[in-house]
């Protein structure tokens, strides 16, 4: 059964399955504290917006999209593909881009693809068709399907800051890479989109910075809606682990500095 993630409750729903499913996660949960649903608009502005973003900062990101968008009006891929590249140059697409979104609406615009039906689909089917279309890798379809979708187990695991959250919250000995931490995910389906969030959230207290787009904005007000955290065995558990491997760290960094 596909999930969608809609809703604040559909947020918080998730959020306990899957820490049912991994006890481990429950800390981490603790840790992050309440965090928003974050959703994007879908379609062909929705897939364009994430290209823009590709290896970008989320602040020049932000910029080129706002300037493509005001560019047309209304944004549709008829537009683009009969805008000349040099004015989408001035925008600050590189070439790459350029070919990217125009291709993405000549998919859209035949029928090749409906951005809004791969949604209905399994993550894995929907994640094959979104990247077999020109500029959109693995990281970008799944953006796609997690912020402009809702779906409930789309998962970036190329993502730099869930990586690094996934290492710290499980007390891993090193950031796994894409295809190390698709192999950890498997035991969070059908929920993997909502582990991505609490990645996100979790990345944003422990590294004291945001990942991917990370809205803070109200997250004092929906701290008090956010449900509690049993705290099973296997979460107290799971926390003491985390506690002492953090501890053992810290001795090891003392005893290399002394010995140096």
């Amino acid at each position: 059964m596909t999930h969608f993630l809609h809703t604040q409750g559909d947020l918080e729903a998730g959020l306990a399955e899957l820490i049912k499913l991994d006890p481990r996660l429950g800390p981490a949960a603790e840790i992050a504290g309440a965090f928003n649903l974050r959703r994007r608009e879908g379609g062909y502005p929705g897939l364009c917006a994430i290209v823009c973003g590709q290896q970008l900062s989320v602040a020049s990101a932000a910029a080129i999209r706002e300037r493509l968008f005001a560019a047309f009006e209304p944004f549709h891929h008829d537009a683009v593909a009969r805008a000349r590249s040099d004015k989408l140059k001035r925008l600050g697409l590189s070439n790459a881009k350029i070919k990217s979104i125009k291709e993405i609406g000549k998919a859209v615009a035949t029928g090749a693809i409906d951005l809004t039906a791969v949604g209905e689909m399994d993550a894995d089917a929907a994640h094959a068709l979104l990247t077999a279309l020109h500029g959109v890798g693995p990281w970008t379809a799944d953006i796609y399907l997690l912020f402009c979708l809702g779906h409930a187990d789309a998962f970036p695991a190329g993502d730099l800051a869930v990586q690094e959250a996934a290492r710290i919250a499980l007390s891993l000995r090193k950031r796994p890479d894409a295809k190390q931490l698709n192999k950890i995910a498997e035991a969070w389906r059908p929920w993997r989109g909502v582990a991505a969030h609490l990645m996100w959230a979790y990345y944003h207290v422990v590294k004291k910075r945001d990942g991917i787009g990370l809205q803070t904005k109200a997250k004092a007000a929906a701290k008090k809606h956010w449900p509690q955290i049993k705290k099973t065995k296997a979460v107290k558990k799971a926390g003491k682990a985390a506690k002492t491997a953090k501890k053992k760290k810290g001795v090891r960094r003392a005893k290399r500095r002394s010995e140096n």
